[in-house]
Parts: structure tokens; sequence; C-alpha cells
């Protein structure tokens, strides 16, 4: 029986969606390039390879991407800031929360933040749209626990000062 303290590099799922339409191939590129490492299919496992999975559904983020055996020494935040990077697409990954509706959004740039989602259940997998920055008085950051108290802050709306 392994347990968290043990040092197995390959031992996380990552579950991420993209915003459009992008093909397996690329996106595995993407992943392959910010781990530095090699990344296969599920139906071709090799070595220390992460497996990953890329299918289409529809929405905002209709690129669904797990990610099997991920390396347990990087963030996964990390990984999906290089990864929006280089596909030069959105990414939604989960949060540190408990709120069902509220992702972290990499972006293309770089940039990570907090950002709520609505979500429809379809025989293909969710399907993810109007997605919106986390401000902490979203009705969706009432819906649900953790916002404030989240890695990632909620952001101010713009032209609203600072509480004193």
């Amino acid at each position: 029986m392994s347990g968290m303290a043990d040092t197995d590099p390959t031992d996380g799922l990552w579950n991420w969606c993209a915003a459009g339409t992008l093909d397996a191939a690329l996106v595995r590129d993407a992943v392959s390039g910010a781990l530095q490492r090699p990344v296969t299919t599920l139906d071709v496992p090799a070595g220390d390879a992460v497996l990953c999975d890329v299918w289409h559904v529809g929405g905002d983020f209709p690129t669904l991407i797990d990610c099997y055996m991920t390396p347990g020494d990087v963030a996964e935040a990390t990984i999906a800031s290089a990864v929006a990077v280089r596909l030069g697409a959105d990414l939604l990954l989960p949060d540190d929360t408990l709120n069902p509706t509220r992702y972290v959004r990499a972006e293309p740039d770089g940039t990570l933040r907090p950002v709520h989602v609505e979500e429809t259940e379809t025989d293909d997998g969710t399907e993810r749209s109007h997605v919106r920055v986390c401000t902490g008085s979203d009705p969706a950051c009432a819906a649900g626990p953790g916002c404030s108290r989240s890695r990632w802050k909620p952001e101010r709306p713009p032209g609203r000062p600072a509480a004193a």
C-alpha cells in the first residue's frame, strides 16, 4: 500500500477542458512540452509516459483532457498554465474549493484566475459555458463553500474600491 509520503513521480490525475476544438495530437504535444516528458494515448502506454485522453463535447470549452500517471512533483496549475500558453487557448482546471461551479482558468498569457462556470451534463460529457471571473459577489460564490478561503482569491470587480 502506498501513502502520500511515497515519492512515486507518476501518481496523479488531471482533468482539464480547453476553449476551442483542439486536435488531440496538438494537446498531447503541448502537455509533453510543458512536462518535458513523453505523453501518449491510453492504448499505447510506454514506460514513464503520461497517458492523455482527449475528446470533444459542446459548450464553450469543448476539448476535454484527462491526464493519467501525472508527476506528483510538479504543480498542476503550473503545467496547465504552460499548456495554455503552448495551445494559445484558455484551460479550466479544478480549484481548491468544494464549490462545484468554481475553476481556475489558465489563460494563453500564463495568467491563472478563479472563475465560475455553468455546467450541463450530456451523454458525451460535461459541457461548460458562461465562464465569469469569481468576484466574491457572484451568486455562484454564495451557492458553494470556499471561494474566499481558496488560494485563488476572488477578484475585485473593475471600478470597485478595495474594502477599507
